[in-house]
């Protein structure tokens, strides 16, 4: 059997692990991203025991490996106590990743809050709207559009990073490629698994390049 055919034959399965990559970036990106917005708001809380927590937050899971983290949950929780067995490996990877984004995510947030002008606040103060009304009628729609560069760069780096759910046993593109290296003693299927990435890459970066442009800060 040629090359060719025995790409043809491997892309099934490589297909189906692209789309267990996909899946759990997608996921956890749009959930982190959610959570990224609670967290940014508790650091910039004047309430101390927030501040301090979500700090604490951020502070931990952008100073420890992902691959820890990862391997944590799935591994080192049930040490402490077997109800805390997290028994699905995706389940797992979802909530390393979507804990991991919300904390990286934040940091962009709350830059991006802190970067509208305070003008705007005081405007906003001066037509009745409570602190409350004016972070989400007015502050967090222009933050958004300001975010898309850094969550396109964030779901790039993820889509990556998810190849470290082989640890656990989950069956993403780059841990079906190296069964299929394995089982079939060749590095050729390395191949057409870096062009998938590669695909899937310039496409979600021609969606983000497009929404950047679309909701630009400057139009």
């Amino acid at each position: 059997m040629n090359g060719i055919s025995r790409i043809i034959t491997w892309l099934p399965q490589l297909l189906l692990g692209a789309k267990t990559t996909i899946v759990i970036t997608v996921l956890s990106v749009a959930i982190g991203l959610i959570l990224s917005v609670f967290l940014a708001l508790g650091k910039m809380s004047r309430h101390m025991f927030i501040n301090k927590i979500c700090s604490a937050y951020i502070f931990f899971f952008r100073g420890t490996p992902l691959l820890m983290q990862i391997y944590f949950l799935y591994f080192g929780l049930p040490q402490f106590n077997p109800a805390l067995t997290i028994r699905s490996a995706f389940v797992a990877a979802m909530i390393a990743y979507t804990l991991n984004t919300a904390a990286y995510l934040a940091e962009n947030i709350r830059a991006g809050i802190q970067s509208i002008d305070k003008g705007q606040f005081e405007a906003a103060r001066t037509i009745g709207m409570t602190g409350a009304q004016t972070m989400l009628l007015v502050i967090i729609p222009q933050t958004v559009r300001r975010l898309i560069p850094p969550v396109g760069n964030e779901f790039i780096m993820v889509l990556k990073d998810v190849s470290l759910v082989a640890i656990i046993g989950l069956a993403d593109l780059t841990k079906v490629t190296r069964a299929i290296s394995s089982s079939s003693a060749t590095a050729l299927v390395y191949i057409p698994a870096m062009i998938i990435y590669l695909v899937i890459t310039a496409l979600f970066q021609f969606v983000f390049n497009k929404l950047e442009k679309r909701y630009s800060v400057y139009d």
